[in-house]
């Protein structure tokens, strides 16, 4: 039987498919990415607290009522119920598939759980008015589920289309460096955002000061790039060996300079709301490059698999 898209039967109990758990995660890697683009156009258009209760939006009423902002805040806990609901298949099925080994299950618990976790604390950042040592976690916790998630939907895809051998142990700690760049870069980006015109509202106290975190943002994107050039060079050096991965690093340098150029120009056109959401999309789109490009470097699909640095 096959083990890759022939349900299986257990007893007393179900069993699913890898097909099946690769579409859901496929689909909640998706999602995850589109929740971050949601979650930064409530605090963008200083709609955080558009919904005064919860989970409805009102006391008294569970639908928004008011103006725009609460339709925002409201549309943005719909993608995440939904989210959390696909989420919670993916692991279920990951968990009722034979196929699927138990890390890749616990991965999968994870991004279930993390994304659960961001309804209490949703809770907990209206209840104390958008405190931003509150806003950024639950941002990061965010963009940690997005990276588990890309990581498991990219083992499911080798599943079906076969994997090879890790790449050398010199590359695959140069991976894990970019990939704590990359969420530094993140991590930084949310201090110049608490710290600058966007923090949730007029009425919502900044965290710090706007230059130095900007500039401590700035170093942490000069690492971060440093660190893909290095990558990149190596693998420009071994091209005959490595091309695809190579022309994957490529393409992710290529679009960390664009998300480099929409920083500059939103910074020069005094950060309007919604450039500010191009960058900050960009952003989570760059994470989770990163990411699939660093699991390659410990569990190559096919393509990347047929040549060697």
């Amino acid at each position: 039987m096959d083990v890759e898209s022939a349900p299986f039967v257990r007893t007393r109990g179900f069993a699913t498919s890898a097909d099946t758990f690769r579409r859901l995660m496929l689909a909640s890697t998706l999602l995850l990415f589109v929740i971050v683009a949601t979650g930064a156009t409530v605090r963008l258009t200083g709609s955080g607290l558009g919904c005064e209760g919860w989970p409805g939006c009102e006391p008294g009423r569970y639908f928004p009522e008011k103006d725009y902002h609460a339709f925002i805040e409201f549309g943005n806990r719909g993608v995440g119920g939904v989210t959390i609901a696909l989420t919670l298949l993916a692991w279920l099925a990951a968990w009722r598939a034979p196929a699927i080994p138990s890390p890749v299950t616990r991965t999968a618990f994870g991004v279930f759980a993390g994304t659960a976790a961001q309804a209490p604390l949703g809770a907990l950042v209206v209840a104390t008015n958008l405190h931003p040592l509150l806003v950024m976690p639950h941002l990061l916790l965010s963009i940690a589920v997005l990276g588990a998630a890309v990581v498991a939907s990219l083992y499911a895809l080798g599943l079906r289309r076969g994997t090879g051998e890790p790449y050398p142990r010199a590359l695959r700690r140069l991976g894990l460096a970019l990939v704590a760049g990359s969420f530094g870069v993140i991590v930084s980006g949310a201090f110049v955002t608490a710290a600058g015109p966007h923090s949730g509202g007029e009425a919502i106290a900044r965290f710090g000061s706007f230059a130095p975190a900007l500039y401590v943002h700035g170093a942490s994107v000069a690492v971060f790039g440093c660190a893909l050039m290095f990558l990149l060079g190596y693998l420009a050096a071994a091209q005959q060996r490595s091309r695809p991965l190579f022309l994957a690093t490529a393409s992710l340098a290529g679009l960390v300079l664009l998300q480099m150029g929409v920083g500059e120009i939103q910074y020069q056109t005094e950060l309007p709301w919604w450039l500010v959401l191009v960058h900050v999309t960009l952003a989570a789109g760059v994470w989770a490059a990163t990411v699939a490009l660093v699991t390659q470097l410990y569990r190559p699909l096919g393509p990347f698999a047929t040549g060697r640095a």
